[in-house]
């Protein structure tokens, strides 16, 4: 039986659209993974396979399997949440009597250190592009790297941000985030004038927008592949980093914050984390900054 047509599964599905309110992305997310594992149990338990007979003995197999195949750490944790949730809902219900999960462990992950822009490199991108000529696509990229790197945003928010959000008489962002929580961004007078900048490109070039800011060069909404393509090309020639994305100019945003020395609680804020422990592994890159300074300046260094 498809995924989508098992009821079980249809129903927590509307739950996380319609009740939690998850973006597109996430339930996608979580309906990736709740179909690796039926698939799972359809090949080896059989396709009728029903919810109270699942132990966590069959969710450890699977994960096992998934293990052997190289899967990370990580991605098999994520699946792991995604089938806690699925049957704490169900749970909830009265679908089903205990949760299999409860004896499944997850495996840890070692800490992997946010990838970011040094600041020299930062100044210097947005110093070529300021200089760059301004077709529609290096206009995109500036508006992109400028945004990104002086709030922090994510992809999925940036690219839905739309000018009711923006106010410019008191340099601020709202922005709409997961779960639908907003939030608000202060932002610098030059960033305002710059999107302002764009804005006037915009209606000069363009009819209609429906209100979104940032625009293809065909005037439609920005996607996810485009923004993505168009930072990716930017930072590659920023600099030698292992990794290109716009979630690095979010990593970069709150690693220059706390190497400034913000407040943690502040970029917790500023980045729309729910708890302080995701915001807690940029506090890395500053202890190290400051052994940096003990070295050179302390005399028993």
């Amino acid at each position: 039986m498809p995924v989508q047509t098992r009821p079980d599964i249809r129903s927590f599905l509307d739950y996380l659209k319609f009740e939690k309110r998850y973006s597109v992305h996430t339930i996608t997310a979580y309906q990736t993974d709740l179909k690796d594992f039926v698939d799972y149990l359809s090949v080896q338990f059989g396709e009728k396979t029903h919810l109270r007979d699942v132990t966590h003995s069959f969710v450890r197999s699977w994960l096992a399997g998934l293990k052997e195949k190289g899967i990370t750490a990580k991605s098999i944790n994520r699946k792991i949440s995604s089938l806690r949730s699925f049957f704490k809902y169900h749970l909830k219900l009265g679908h089903i009597a205990a949760t299999p999960m409860t004896k499944v462990i997850s495996p840890k992950i070692g800490k992997r250190l946010p990838v970011f822009v040094k600041e020299e490199d930062t100044k210097k991108l947005i110093k070529t592009l300021s200089r760059a000529s301004e077709d529609w696509k290096t206009l995109n990229a500036k508006m992109l790297i400028l945004l990104f790197y002086n709030t922090g945003m994510r992809l999925g928010e940036l690219i839905s941000l739309r000018e009711k959000q923006l106010d410019f008489g008191r340099s601020q962002i709202k922005v709409l985030g997961k779960g639908n929580k907003e939030r608000i961004i202060p932002v610098s007078k030059e960033l305002i004038g710059n999107i302002n900048e764009y804005k006037q490109w915009k209606k000069k070039e363009f009819e209609r927008t429906d209100d979104v800011l940032l625009v293809t060069e065909k005037g439609r909404k920005m996607y996810p592949k485009y923004a993505y393509l168009l930072v990716k090309q930017y930072l590659g020639e920023a600099g030698t980093l292992d990794k290109k994305s716009p979630h690095v100019l979010r990593h970069t945003f709150a690693t220059h914050l706390m190497n400034g020395g913000a407040d943690l609680n502040a970029v917790k804020e500023l980045l729309g984390h729910s708890s302080l422990a995701s915001t807690q592994v940029y506090t890395h890159n500053s202890i190290e900054k400051l052994r940096n300074v003990y070295k050179k300046a302390h005399p028993k260094a």
